[in-house]
């Protein structure tokens, strides 16, 4: 990976087209971390639940996020909503399997452990 120093700020280098790492333009760095976070932990959810033989449609992902007021404003919460289709009989599973999200996210084991993540699943 590669950071470049663009017109607009610091851009990351892909092969489809940089992103451009600057709230307001792009995504912030601490918004790319969140969405690091969230995606890792929806990437998981979904083997969890294959390797459990349920039959699901993760629909949507929403992540929201906390920062703390202290220097520098660093991340305390993040909150993974996963808005699933899920047979009813199979929403206790569903549930039980979001215990072992961040035990098995390295995007989540690299958080420092005063940041908390909070998985939480939708049946729609």
């Amino acid at each position: 990976m590669e950071l470049i120093s663009g017109e607009k700020g610091f851009e990351l280098v892909h092969q489809s087209g940089n992103w451009i790492l600057k709230k307001d333009i792009g995504f912030s760095p601490v918004e790319m971390l969140v969405a690091s976070i969230g995606a890792c932990g929806a990437y998981v959810y979904e083997k969890i639940l294959t390797n459990s033989h349920i039959d699901f449609t993760i629909a949507n992902v929403a992540i929201s996020y906390e920062r703390t007021e202290i220097q520098a404003k660093p991340l305390s919460k993040v909150v993974i909503t996963f808005s699933v289709q899920i047979s009813e009989e199979e929403h206790g599973k569903a549930e039980r399997a979001l215990k072992l999200i961040g035990k098995n996210c390295p995007v989540m084991q690299s958080l420092d452990p005063a940041i908390t993540v909070v998985e939480e699943v939708v049946f729609i």
